[in-house]
């Protein structure tokens, strides 16, 4: 089961299903066929969840941001 996780501090932001995994992918943008990490702020989160984004997947990066207007998260 793929893991994501704060780049910054290597925080578990939690485990996730591949069909979330594969909706993170197909959304957001890689800078090359092995990036594995991704810009979220607000605006893509809303993004995220205007596309049909798990409620329970935007849930858990919402709670990541916290009190941050940014994060850089991965997945492994």
């Amino acid at each position: 089961m793929p893991r994501l996780y704060r780049v910054d501090n290597g925080d578990t932001i939690g485990q996730i299903t591949d069909d979330q995994l594969k909706f993170l992918v197909d959304q957001l943008e890689e800078e090359h066929d092995l990036d594995q990490d991704y810009y979220i702020d607000r605006d893509t989160l809303e993004l995220l969840s205007d596309n049909g984004g798990d409620p329970e997947l935007l849930a858990m990066i919402e709670k990541a941001l916290g009190d941050d207007d940014q994060i850089d998260l991965a997945w492994e």
